[in-house]
């Protein structure tokens, strides 16, 4: 596959051809073919003959850039701030999407992020935080095993990267993207991922995931690391659907001596349900979710989300 092998050179042609739009848009990366030879054959003798011809014509890429300017009332370049100290942030997150396919019917999905969002920088909102630096976020890959299944794995993934949550709310925010699935909807984006959806029919589909910190030496499924995974049940219609996500959370306590105390599992379970008008525009969509937690460890509370989320599409 020629993705990686050409990606190190078309960031330098893209500078050439326009300036970066504040949308996302999405182009085939054989559009950039001819500025990118024309590049090479000009900054070099030789340079042409390690170029053969681009990426795969199945390969595609979208690239977003978003900035915003705020502050975070009671918060400011410290964790502990006093009133009237909020510190005013002017923040950035960039990401490029590249997403190929090797037989037409399974994909291989890369996102490269870039940012200076924080916790304390207006980190509620759906933005980068790599400290400026273009990093992965995520690899997956998803292919279909018999007609009605389809099975993906990756790492930095959310669990329930195949879920099909009852949601047609779009926000800017991570609370409120998340439609009151805030913990069901397991990974946050870290560690190895994998997972499965069915298509039981009759506007039924139902998914399965799991993640976990396999990424380091802790492993996968030990009392050192995390673990969680959870399932979905979606039924979809014309105009509106609903859905069920239960999710197990392992939480560990780590010890002085770096090593793992008994930690404890959480169970999760969301509901969610949408509707949509059936002319744009007349009115909102509609999008509501609850989750509750349940923690076994003593004394420990339990912990509800709920989220009510109206967007029209389009106005007068």
């Amino acid at each position: 596959m020629k993705l990686f092998k050409s990606l190190l050179v078309a960031p330098a042609t893209l500078g050439l051809l326009a300036p970066m739009s504040a949308t996302a848009n999405e182009i085939t990366i054989n559009d950039f073919n001819p500025v990118v030879e024309e590049t090479l054959l000009a900054g070099g003798e030789g340079l042409a003959d390690v170029h053969d011809g681009g990426f795969s014509s199945t390969t595609t890429a979208s690239f977003s850039a978003d900035m915003a300017i705020g502050a975070i009332e009671g918060q400011g370049t410290s964790a502990t701030v006093t009133d009237g100290q909020e510190a005013i942030s002017a923040i950035y997150g960039f990401q490029i999407d590249l997403n190929t396919s090797f037989t037409g019917e399974d994909s291989l999905d890369i996102s490269i992020d870039a940012g200076n969002a924080t916790s304390l920088t207006l980190g509620e909102l759906d933005l980068n935080g790599t400290g400026d630096a273009l990093s992965v976020d995520g690899v997956a890959y998803t292919f279909p095993l018999g007609d009605k299944t389809t099975v993906f794995v990756g790492d930095n993934t959310d669990g329930s990267y195949l879920y099909s949550t009852a949601c047609v709310y779009g926000g800017i925010t991570n609370t409120l993207e998340d439609c009151g699935n805030v913990e069901s909807a397991i990974g946050g984006g870290q560690g190895t991922a994998a997972g499965a959806s069915f298509d039981i029919g009759n506007g039924f589909t139902a998914a399965i995931g799991y993640t976990g910190s396999g990424s380091d030496t802790k492993g996968l499924l030990t009392k050192e690391g995390t673990d969680a995974f959870g399932g979905q049940l979606t039924y979809t219609a014309d105009s509106y659907g609903a859905s069920v996500t239960y999710a197990n959370v392992e939480t560990v306590t780590s010890t002085s001596d770096n090593t793992a105390a008994a930690g404890s599992d959480v169970s999760y379970w969301g509901l969610n349900g949408y509707w949509t008008p059936s002319e744009s525009g007349s009115m909102p969509s509609v999008s509501v979710g609850y989750e509750v937690g349940d923690p076994e460890a003593a004394g420990a509370k339990d912990t509800s989300t709920f989220f009510v989320g109206l967007q029209w599409d389009e106005v007068g």
